[in-house]
C-alpha cells in the first residue's frame, strides 16, 4: 500500500477485495463509509472524485479503520454515526446500532397515533423503552411535531447518547428521559397513547451464533433476551394496559418466528384488540402492535 499514489477508486478497490477475502461482512459498503468517513466526503462523492489521490494522513487514518473493520469492529462504531430514518444518529459502543428493519417500528406507530393527533387538541403522549441511540423515539417525536416523550433506560451511558441526540435532532425540547429498569420507575396510570418498545429479543441459541460484529462489539444487555428470547418482552405485555390510555397502543418489535407467541401473549391477557403483525422489507413479521380495550 505505501509504495502507491492511491485515488479514491483504487484504494475503494483494494479494500474491497482485502475484506471480502478476509470474510468482512459488505466488504464494499463498509469500504465506503469508512472512506467516505475520512475524507468528509458523500458515497456518491467517492464516485464523482475517483481519480482524486489521498495524502499521505488521509491514508494513514483509512488504514488504521481498515485494521479495525478487519478485526470486526463494526462500521458505526467506527464512524460514530448511523442513518436512521434518514437522520444522522450518533451511535457510540454504549447503544445497540439502530437497524433498518427498526423503521418497521415506526412506521407502525406513525400509522395510529398520526390519526390519533389529527384534530386532537391535546399533545400525543409516547413512552418508549431501551431507548438505546434514541434512534425510534427521536424519530417519532421528529414526524409528530406536536408530540411529548418519555424515553426510559437502565444504562446511563445510552441515555447520554440519545439526548445528545435529540438535542441535534431538534427535539429535546419534547423529550424527557429516564434511567429506569423498564416500568419500575413510573407509577400506575393511563398515561401513554403509545407504548413502543425494542428489547432485547435474541434467544440464547441465536445469541451464540451471532457474528463476531455483532457479539464481540455491542452491548450484549440490548441483544440477549434470554433462553426464548422473550424474557422482558413478556412482563411487559403483562403490564403495558397499566400505563396506556383507554384505546392506546402498545408496539413491540420482535425476532423472526416470535410474532406468533407475542400475538398470544397479548391475547392472553384480555386487555388488547386490533392485534396486528406487520413484515419487514423482508417479509418477516417484525412488529406486533395491539390496541389498548375499554375505549
Amino acid at each position: 500500500m505505501e509504495n502507491l499514489q492511491w485515488t479514491i477508486l483504487s484504494i475503494l478497490r483494494w479494500t474491497t477485495g482485502y475484506f471480502r477475502d478476509k470474510g468482512v461482512s459488505e466488504p464494499r459498503a463498509s469500504a465506503e463509509v469508512l472512506l467516505a468517513h475520512v475524507l468528509g466526503l458523500s458515497r456518491l462523492d467517492l464516485y464523482l472524485r475517483h481519480d482524486q489521490p489521498l495524502t499521505p494522513e488521509e491514508l494513514s487514518r483509512f488504514k488504521a479503520l481498515v485494521r479495525r473493520r478487519r478485526a470486526g469492529e463494526p462500521v458505526a462504531y467506527l464512524t460514530g454515526h448511523r442513518e436512521f430514518w434518514s437522520l444522522d444518529f450518533k451511535v457510540t459502543p454504549a447503544v445497540l446500532i439502530p437497524r433498518p428493519e427498526t423503521e418497521i417500528l415506526v412506521s407502525s406507530v406513525l400509522e395510529v397515533l398520526s390519526l390519533a393527533a389529527t384534530g386532537n387538541q391535546q399533545p400525543v403522549t409516547g413512552l418508549e423503552l431501551g431507548v438505546g441511540s434514541g434512534a425510534v423515539l427521536i424519530s417519532l417525536a421528529r414526524e409528530l411535531p406536536r408530540s411529548r416523550w418519555l424515553g426510559i433506560d437502565l444504562a446511563a451511558g445510552a441515555l447520554k447518547v440519545a439526548w445528545e441526540n435529540a438535542q441535534t435532532q431538534g427535539v429535546a425540547d419534547r423529550i424527557s428521559f429516564l434511567q429506569a429498569d423498564l416500568l419500575s420507575g413510573l407509577k400506575p396510570g393511563p398515561h401513554f397513547l403509545a407504548l413502543v418498545a425494542n428489547l432485547p429479543y435474541v434467544p440464547r441459541r441465536v445469541w451464540e451464533e451471532l457474528p463476531k460484529d455483532i457479539k464481540e462489539y455491542e452491548p450484549r444487555a440490548a441483544l440477549l433476551g434470554g433462553e426464548d428470547g422473550l424474557d422482558l418482552i413478556r412482563p411487559l405485555v403483562n403490564a403495558a394496559p397499566g400505563f396506556l390510555l383507554p384505546g392506546g397502543w402498545l408496539a413491540l418489535e420482535v425476532a423472526q418466528g416470535q410474532a406468533p407467541r407475542v400475538v398470544a401473549l397479548l391475547e392472553k391477557t384480555g386487555a388488547y384488540e386490533q392485534i396486528t403483525k406487520i413484515p419487514d422489507y423482508q417479509g418477516i413479521d417484525r412488529v406486533v402492535r395491539g390496541r389498548r380495550t375499554g375505549f
